[in-house]
């Protein structure tokens, strides 16, 4: 599914940067702003066969605990790469997708967040090839980028993991506050 514009916003609140998860929660709010909660769907890419390619099905599971409306992708249910372009034909035309995905990154980024108003390219360390997602984008970066991508996600801390899957739970409840 090839998003068309590559962004729905242009103004600086969408460009691409390097959050922590204490400025989570302004993203979030900055995107309920323009959009209706009954009009987002998360798109919590990743499996639950790789430790650092959890973090997307682990916040989508949370955020069904939560009664979020829409969410693709689910520790049951993951949106992995055998199933992401289904997954995603499945949501409806009307609704913006934010794609919640796992990376690799530098080590100072470790533990951060990268986000856009533009889609992200999941499984790009690892040489994926998927198309696109999401009109809006959070990647965590999970672990270092290095020589063997696959072995570092397998080895990538739980932990850590947890703790931003609980960062980006919080930042959406924040910023998404049902009136």
């Amino acid at each position: 599914m090839k998003l068309k514009g590559g962004g729905l916003h242009n103004d600086s609140a969408f460009s691409q940067r390097k959050l922590t998860g204490k400025e989570l929660p302004l993203f979030m709010h900055s995107i309920r702003q323009k959009h209706p909660l009954d009009h987002v769907t998360f798109l919590c890419i990743g499996t639950d066969r790789s430790t650092g390619d959890s973090l997307g099905p682990i916040v989508g599971t949370r955020l069904e605990e939560l009664g979020f409306p829409s969410v693709v992708g689910s520790l049951q249910h993951p949106c992995d790469a055998d199933n992401l372009v289904f997954r995603m034909s499945a949501i409806p035309k009307d609704h913006v997708i934010l794609a919640i995905d796992a990376c690799l990154g530098v080590p100072a980024s470790v533990g951060s967040y990268i986000v856009s108003g533009k889609p992200l390219i999941p499984a790009q360390s690892v040489g994926g090839g998927l198309p696109e997602a999401g009109h809006y984008s959070i990647a965590g970066v999970v672990n270092v980028n290095g020589p063997k991508p696959y072995w570092t996600l397998g080895m990538t801390s739980l932990y850590r993991v947890m703790q931003m899957a609980d960062e980006i739970v919080r930042a959406v409840e924040e910023g998404f506050q049902r009136q």
